[in-house]
């Protein structure tokens, strides 16, 4: 890009940078060579030309995002889910996809995921749900073939810096997400002490393997489906009586949150580790993280 071409100073008589500048910055904390091989990250929509001064972090690229994005006048929204996870043959805005992304560049607004590669990142979805809840001394659930070189990885575990029940544990649990209409369920006796732990945010039960290989007490993940729960479960106090454990005391006990909810600390961490990477090259912008819920369900009537 020619100096004629340059964004033009602010009124505060810096000079943002180019979108192209804060994805290099985005790529450097969340490699798109760590995303998994199914994963779609990186810029969706917008011009790496064009200048950035405002910042949104969201879980989701849903419309009320989009609006709240466009209301504040951000010139780059980025988002952990992907809009398109899948590849498309149109983006007409006659979808309600297509829409999202002409509302987007209609306003000025550019479009980039980190989702994958912000989950193994070093403070990314992983550590920040594992600081929410206490876990010290962690290591990756499961190091990725593109991490064997740095450690990187999907989920965390970990020792919690005190023991705790269950449902104590669960408590803190709650506390610290978001609140969501689900809440948080476990698994397991309330009664039961707890001091290791395992985290995988987003839809976890893929990872049991991985978390009875580690030996957690715990395992905090989301999207829990029942087959896959009780069949953990069971094995777990079969093996506990086998052992000669009294009660239902085996271990991993389960603890499943809402999805977006298990995710959205991480975008605290990523607006402070954007502008750390801006400052290193004397660039700045204006950073501020979603608030909007979006998790997909709205209301829960109690059983009896």
């Amino acid at each position: 890009m020619s100096s004629s071409d340059a964004p033009a100073p602010d009124p505060s008589g810096t000079t943002p940078p180019t979108l192209a500048q804060v994805v290099r910055a985005l790529d450097g904390l969340y490699p798109p060579s760590t995303a998994e091989g199914w994963d779609a990250v990186g810029l969706v929509a917008g011009d790496p030309a064009a200048p950035v001064r405002k910042v949104l972090f969201a879980v989701d690229p849903v419309t009320a995002v989009v609006d709240q994005a466009l209301d504040w006048g951000a010139d780059l929204l980025v988002t952990h889910h992907p809009l398109f996870l899948r590849g498309v043959s149109s983006v007409a805005a006659t979808t309600f996809k297509g829409a999202v992304v002409h509302r987007l560049l209609t306003g000025g607004c550019a479009l980039h995921v980190a989702h994958t590669n912000a989950d193994a990142a070093p403070r990314g979805v992983a550590d920040a749900l594992a600081d929410l809840v206490g876990i010290t001394d962690r290591r990756p659930l499961e190091v990725s073939a593109a991490g064997e070189t740095d450690g990187r990885g999907i989920g965390r575990v970990g020792r919690l810096a005190e023991p705790t029940t269950l449902a104590d544990f669960a408590r803190r649990v709650a506390a610290a997400l978001p609140a969501t209409a689900q809440g948080i369920r476990f698994s397991g006796d309330p009664d039961a002490t707890v001091t290791t732990a395992a985290v995988l945010g987003g839809s976890g039960d893929g990872y049991f393997d991985a978390v009875r290989a580690a030996d957690a007490d715990v395992y905090v993940t989301s999207d829990l489906r029942h087959h896959p729960a009780s069949e953990l479960r069971e094995r777990a106090e079969f093996e506990a009586r086998a052992a000669g454990t009294d009660g239902p005391s085996g271990t991993p006990f389960l603890v499943d949150t809402a999805h977006y909810a298990s995710e959205w600390p991480w975008l605290r961490y990523a607006v402070e580790d954007l502008a750390a990477a801006l400052a290193a090259d004397g660039l700045a912008v204006e950073a501020r993280v979603s608030e909007v819920v979006t998790d997909p369900w709205t209301g829960q009537v109690p059983s009896r």
